[in-house]
């Protein structure tokens, strides 16, 4: 399945869950967005509290508990045999989040909304304020379905594969670091930021430009590819580009601040691998 969706798409094939992920770092929660107007039939679900464990020592957004992460998919409508299309606000971070973790919790029929809401109502479609009373869902969420890298595994793969940090390439660099307490990267890891996956109307670059640049990274079909960024949340939206890309590669949760969490691991800094 495309894990994309048009907004043209999604209008003319009504019936499948909707998702409301809105996020932003640093705002308590999306909720107050979300009553101001979603997609109709959508419902809100929080990314810190709902799609993630609380933060600690495995990082700011580690997989949340697989029965509470089912009850809260039940809750939205979720079920096995139908279709899940999920968005957020636009830049795609928090919608590829919920598209990877359903994927690595057995559901294969998941689609983000290419260009979240501002796709939406750019394309004409109306806005509601009412908040569906949706119908339990019956999905049972089965983990692992989807490979996931920890820190031993990732330090690996960046010196065997291809590990790509998603972070802003100064991240990266180590010039700067708002977030987490130690500026750099994995040693071995190649700066690929996210944000360069997109188009400026925020839509994801087609299959073949992604492609292309993947491979010119070092991605090729002989390659394992491994993914990671502050928190795993962008580093989800790479996972998302890549898929698109048909080149599969495993998200380190934990990523950076994760990482850095244990001051006996090694950090890289410049623009070289390291």
């Amino acid at each position: 399945m495309n894990p994309l969706i048009s907004a043209a798409e999604l209008e003319r094939s009504p019936g499948a869950v909707l998702l409301d992920v809105r996020w932003q770092q640093g705002v308590p929660s999306g909720r107050p967005a979300y009553e101001s107007g979603h997609l109709p039939g959508a419902v809100y679900v929080d990314l810190d509290a709902e799609l993630a464990a609380p933060p600690g020592r495995s990082g700011r957004h580690p997989l949340p508990d697989v029965e509470a992460f089912g009850r809260v998919m039940r809750r939205a409508g979720v079920s096995a045999d139908r279709d899940v299309v999920v968005y957020d606000g636009g830049q795609g971070w928090a919608a590829a989040r919920a598209w990877w973790l359903l994927n690595w919790a057995g559901h294969n029929r998941v689609r983000v909304l290419d260009g979240g809401l501002a796709a939406w109502t750019a394309a004409g479609h109306p806005l509601s304020t009412d908040e569906p009373d949706a119908p339990e869902g019956d999905f049972v969420a089965r983990p692992d379905s989807l490979p996931v890298l920890d820190a031993d595994s990732a330090a690996a793969l960046a010196r065997s594969g291809l590990l790509l940090d998603a972070r802003a390439a100064e991240r990266y660099r180590g010039e700067t670091e708002p977030i987490d307490p130690v500026a750099g990267h994995i040693p071995g890891a190649v700066s690929a930021p996210t944000t360069a996956n997109v188009r400026e109307d925020g839509r994801l670059r087609p299959a073949s430009e992604l492609a292309e640049r993947f491979a010119s990274l070092g991605a090729d079909s002989a390659t394992r590819v491994g993914v990671y960024c502050g928190s795993g949340v962008s580093a989800a939206h790479e996972a998302l580009a890549l898929a698109v890309a048909g080149i599969p590669a495993a998200l380190y949760v934990g990523s950076w601040s994760e990482w850095t969490a244990d001051p006996s691991r090694p950090v890289a800094t410049g623009a070289a691998p390291g």
